[in-house]
């Protein structure tokens, strides 16, 4: 018996062997002619390529001569033209009455006499001259005239002669043109027939054959560095406390001045509807939560770290500020408060500006309201015409025959046995297990009944 795989094995589709990792060639050494592409599409029988539907290029040239007509002039039929009809005009009829020619412009306008403007260009000069007018220009007192002989005409006579038959003559096309016999192209695409071989498949590739293996160099590790203090103190000098020196100057003046506030002194007496809404009520202090007591960890600390151990300490000498001294001029005499914005802006006294109210344009009524509004006046009440429903009634209809507890379903379906896929089986009943191959399939064997001897 061959042995079945657990592909071969799944009637429902859904199982396949657990493919590991793919391996290039088998410990064992033989060879296996089978891949995985080979699985999954096996070899049809003798299957011819489709026949190309696509037109030969066959040309086929016409040798004699072209008539003059056309798809155009074939085709085409004159029809009568026959003129659109134009839209009569009406007859003006000039409107009865004089038009009255008074406008807002004319009724509005206030004529008012005005006077002629006066010319403000001043006065042209006449030179007379009592002289005669010389009329001969510059041009033709200077210009002489050349006498330049015709050029001659370099253009080819015209030997063409119009035919005397209607498209007579052959074109540039016809003259010029030979027709060739078209020679199919022979095709360089392989052809679509799989060529299988019959020797089996080795293994080897040019990478098996051909690669050295080499011994690899020692790596060469770099000692660490260990640190070492420099012995030199840190003088704590930059470029800036070398370079640079202060300038003694005098301290800048405060020109701001005082900032009053006007502010009344009697106390706010009156009562505000914040006051009267929000009457204060008495609180509860929060809670205060308890914090634990601290209790320190038992054991002493070991204050060592890396700092301390490579840290090595040094003796400096403490930085002399370099800053330049602040040279203070003493007054005894006393601080008078006056600049020129106190002097040129004093304050003045500030009132509290009044209510503006507008003007009410409409005045209120003066009678009693009697209740009519405009709605009511003019309001022309109409007669309420209900819509008819369109909607069907939702009467049941009822039968006097009784139900048939019958279906198309129940009377046709029939109730088919679940078969079960033993591939689902971790241990496939009526089979056993061979063994497993180095592209991860699982290969059974099917169990013989035993034949009883008569």
């Amino acid at each position: 018996m061959r042995a079945v795989c657990l592909c071969q094995m799944c009637t429902c589709g859904r199982h396949r062997c657990p493919h590991g990792t793919t391996k290039i060639f088998e410990n064992s050494g033989m060879p296996f002619p089978t891949t995985e592409y080979l699985e999954k599409y096996p070899t049809y029988g003798s299957v011819h390529p489709p026949q190309s539907l696509k037109p030969k290029q066959e040309f086929q040239a016409c040798r004699g001569k072209m008539e003059g007509i056309t798809t155009f002039k074939s085709d085409y039929r004159p029809y009568e033209i026959v003129n659109q009809p134009r839209r009569v005009l009406e007859e003006y009829k000039p409107s009865h009455g004089e038009m009255d020619l008074g406008t807002t412009y004319r009724q509005d306008f206030n004529s008012y006499k005005v006077q002629p403007v006066v010319v403000v260009r001043p006065l042209e000069r006449q030179l007379v001259k009592k002289g005669k007018l010389d009329t001969v220009p510059t041009y033709t007192d200077d210009y002489r005239a050349w006498d330049i002989p015709k050029n001659k005409l370099y253009k080819p006579e015209q030997l063409y002669h119009p035919p005397a038959v209607k498209f007579g003559n052959s074109t540039t096309f016809q003259d010029d043109y030979i027709p060739q016999e078209i020679k199919p192209r022979q095709s360089f695409k392989p052809s679509l027939v799989v060529k299988h071989s019959t020797i089996p498949f080795t293994g080897n590739t040019s990478h098996r054959l051909d690669y050295v293996p080499h011994q690899l160099e020692f790596k060469f590790a770099r000692p660490k560095e260990v640190y070492k203090p420099p012995n030199q103190s840190f003088e704590n000098l930059t470029t800036h406390q070398c370079d640079f020196q202060g300038l003694v100057g005098e301290t800048a003046k405060i020109c701001r001045p005082v900032c009053t506030r006007v502010t009344p002194n009697a106390p706010f007496e009156g009562s505000t509807e914040f006051r009267e809404s929000f009457q204060p009520w008495e609180m509860s202090p929060p809670a205060v939560k308890k914090v634990a007591e601290y209790v320190p960890p038992p054991g002493a600390m070991q204050s060592i770290s890396t700092s301390r151990l490579d840290y090595v300490p040094l003796q400096v000498s403490r930085a002399v500020p370099i800053r330049p001294a602040a040279h203070r001029r003493r007054n005894s005499s006393p601080f008078q408060g006056k600049s020129t914005t106190k002097e040129d802006f004093p304050a003045w006294e500030t009132c509290r500006q009044g209510i503006i109210k507008r003007q009410q344009q409409i005045p209120n009524p003066s009678g009693k309201f009697d209740g009519l509004s405009t709605f009511r006046s003019h309001y022309v009440p109409h007669e309420l015409i209900p819509t008819g429903s369109c909607r069907p009634f939702s009467a049941a209809l009822k039968s006097s025959a009784p139900f048939r507890e019958m279906t198309t379903y129940s009377a046709e379906y029939t109730p088919k046995r679940q078969e079960i896929c033993p591939a689902s089986c971790p241990f496939p009943p009526g089979y056993v297990f061979e063994s497993t191959n180095s592209q991860g399939h699982r290969f059974f064997r099917k169990i013989m009944p035993a034949v009883k001897a008569y």
